[in-house]
């Protein structure tokens, strides 16, 4: 354990009681906008109860972990040696999809679209590997703190495998928007993508420490305070709804991190949970197309279909967190092997 892991640890609960405080007068901010939940028409019924939550709760997460991470590292990123640039990017991750995030929530909340959908599937999926373009030619490019670029670790080799900018780009803008995509699928029950990402982001910040990576092991835990924070008014039943700023803004931070500690192979075990949301929705719609109607699962994504087989709201998410932090632990044990 390095000195920086006790700092971020206790950055993070520092966070935490922040996000917490605020979180009250933010609820009310959001109920006196009318900053409602539209409850889709293909969803749950049991969901239906839930309409008129305030949404945008995410923006109780990235706000908070712009400034303090900022605050943290300011005299740093003023210095010539730009020793804290590496921050930059997985900042730039957060408020660029953050903000691509709020676009799609405030369109549902005016109806643009209908049954409480934002912006089209494919105007979302263009603005999204645009962002993550820009984000991977900048690791791959940028000489000045990105380490681990490039490339990659691969457990019980020791040496770090590097790959070429023109293979590499491509396999990050798929991470990055892929993590997004996943925890927004998650983002479905009270609670459920908050804790599974920050049981991942925690993960990552062990490793982050064991690479000696300050700024990252920061960040990381940063994030974790912040999602526990916001945890505090999403528990069920939830008092807020994290929208698509919060689910696409900390998928894709959590795919850039991945990335910068170059054990982004580990993600798909880390983030076990929303990997098996997202492929629950893909695997739907494929059987349901060769089928000619069929569905494999009740509903998709997959905690839809557990839901539907009987288990309380609360059961799924306890027990897919417990899935999703015994899958974090052995990524750390992966990550440890040389």
């Amino acid at each position: 354990m390095t000195p920086e892991l006790p700092f971020a640890l206790t950055l993070g609960a520092i966070t935490f009681l922040l996000v917490a405080i605020w979180g009250g007068p933010f609820v009310e901010i959001l109920r006196r906008l009318r900053v409602g939940k539209i409850i889709r028409e293909t969803g749950p019924k049991s969901h239906e109860i839930k309409m008129g939550t305030p949404t945008m709760g995410g923006i109780l997460i990235v706000i908070p972990v712009v400034l303090i991470t900022l605050g943290l590292n300011l005299a740093r990123l003023v210095q010539e040696s730009l020793t804290g640039s590496s921050i930059l990017l997985p900042l730039f991750v957060l408020l660029s999809f953050g903000l691509l995030g709020a676009v799609d929530d405030i369109e549902g909340i005016r109806g643009v679209r209908e049954r409480g959908e934002g912006i089209s599937a494919k105007a979302k999926f263009v603005a999204q590997f645009v962002l993550a373009f820009f984000v991977a030619g900048a690791m791959a490019f940028f000489e000045g703190g990105v380490q681990n670029a490039n490339g990659v670790y691969i457990p019980l080799f020791e040496d770090f495998i590097d790959i070429h900018p023109i293979l590499w780009v491509p396999v990050a803008m798929f991470i990055i928007v892929g993590t997004s995509n996943a925890i927004n699928f998650t983002d479905g029950l009270d609670g459920l993508s908050g804790i599974i990402t920050a049981s991942a982001f925690a993960a990552y910040g062990v490793i982050a420490d064991l690479q000696g990576q300050a700024f990252l092991v920061q960040f990381a835990f940063i994030m974790v305070g912040a999602c526990f924070g916001f945890l505090w008014y999403n528990a069920h039943p939830a008092q807020m709804f994290m929208g698509d700023v919060g689910s696409l803004s900390l998928g894709a931070a959590l795919g850039t991190l991945a990335l910068m500690t170059g054990q982004w192979v580990l993600l798909p075990i880390i983030a076990i949970i929303p990997v098996a949301e997202v492929m629950s929705v893909v695997l739907q719609i494929g059987y349901f197309k060769l089928t000619h109607g069929q569905r494999l699962f009740r509903m998709a994504p997959i905690h839809h279909h557990f839901e539907l087989l009987g288990w309380s709201e609360t059961q799924v998410v306890q027990r897919f967190w417990l899935i999703g932090i015994l899958a974090a632990m052995v990524g750390v044990a992966l990550a440890l092997l040389r």
